[in-house]
């Protein structure tokens, strides 16, 4: 019996010592399988990582600091690849100018200066351009405040002004310097030898009566701006060189009956285009300025116009080589100036007929109304 229970045991032992490795290596063959499958799962699911640069010393790739992590990019944003040596490129910030609206844009002030000679030009000058120097001359005070204005007249103002309103500055000075000579003599005294030349009332009777011209007024000088003009230096300082502008000539007041007339109100820088436009038609429509004689085929134009005297000055605006052909270049500008201030049928005469040009005698006589306003 106890044989029998002996070698019973003895089986079992045995058996159970085959079943010990068959459990091992299905435990083994069990982890493997779980190993390989949760490496297939990584392998499949995960985009492979591709080593970077290696990082500085004590860099540890898989230490990521926060919020250093690129922003992930739309399907929609392209990036800007930019090659090793290529600059960045550069963007340049656009200015956008404030819109102005045509309300908003402020004229230039108006310079008030020339309203100084308001008073003198309009009470003393009548519609023709004639002046009562009898009346003026008992005003006499009131011709010396005004020039005194002129003479300290701050030149820091003078040069803030625009170019139109010094040509007026100068016109006013020039014509308000003359009535003053003209009141300074007036009434003019005929020598008695002169007269045998000159009609009584002449300004040529005006002292110094040997000199002719021009230079007949080197002797009357007067203060603008705390500087020493004549009226010789005005013209050739400022309307001949600064400003080059030849319908001056027909604003400057020469205080004779053949004189350009002188306006009863100021030049303004404002208006000064407008103002020489007008006063050029206005000179040429005398008589004594500018006519035409068709039926003995000429022209006759103020001496004023002759090469010797003003003409010269319109060669550098209204020279012209494709019209008034024979004659010479002077004449050429002044009749070309011309056709700009008298009708068409006197336009069309001067640009295509043939005819001749003769000036007319300038009158000397003083440009005075006294007593007959």
């Amino acid at each position: 019996m106890n044989f029998v229970k002996q070698k019973a045991e003895n089986e079992r032992i045995k058996t159970a010592e085959f079943r010990v490795p068959e459990l091992f290596a299905l435990r083994s063959t069990f982890l493997v399988s779980i190993t390989s499958l949760t490496i297939l799962i990584f392998t499949v699911g995960c985009p492979p990582v591709e080593p970077g640069p290696p990082g500085p010393p004590g860099f540890k790739p898989n230490e990521i600091e926060p919020n250093t992590m690129e922003p992930k990019t739309e399907p929609n944003q392209i990036e800007h690849k930019t090659e090793p040596n290529e600059p960045e490129p550069k963007i340049e910030s656009k200015q956008i100018e404030p819109k102005v609206e045509p309300n908003d844009i402020k004229p230039s002030p108006k310079v008030r200066f020339h309203n100084k000679c308001a008073a003198i030009l309009t009470n003393f000058v009548n519609d023709k351009g004639t002046v009562d120097y009898k009346t003026l001359k008992r005003k006499k005070l009131k011709l010396i405040q005004l020039l005194d204005e002129f003479a300290s007249l701050d030149r820091k103002e003078y040069n803030s002004w625009p170019r139109e309103d010094k040509i007026a500055f100068w016109i006013n000075a020039y014509n308000i310097q003359m009535l003053r000579i003209i009141v300074e003599n007036y009434p003019i005294k005929a020598s008695r030898w002169y007269k045998l030349l000159w009609p009584p009332t002449s300004i040529r009777h005006i002292p110094p009566q040997g000199v002719l011209g021009a230079a007949k007024w080197n002797k009357y000088k007067f203060l603008v701006m705390d500087e020493e003009f004549t009226l010789v230096r005005i013209q050739q300082r400022f309307f001949r060189q600064e400003f080059d502008e030849p319908r001056v000539f027909l604003a400057i007041s020469h205080a004779s009956l053949s004189s350009p007339p002188l306006r009863n109100e100021p030049y303004y820088g404002h208006k000064l285009d407008k103002q020489l436009n007008n006063q050029a038609k206005r000179f040429l429509s005398s008589r004594r300025a500018f006519r035409i004689d068709r039926k003995k085929q000429r022209v006759y134009l103020s001496a004023i116009l002759q090469p010797t005297w003003h003409g010269k000055e319109f060669s550098g605006k209204y020279s012209t080589n494709k019209k008034f052909k024979d004659y010479e270049p002077v004449t050429r500008a002044v009749l070309n100036f011309i056709t700009n201030y008298v009708s068409k049928e006197d336009v069309s005469f001067l640009e295509t007929k043939n005819y001749s040009i003769e000036y007319i005698k300038y009158d000397w006589r003083l440009n005075d109304s006294s007593g007959r306003r």
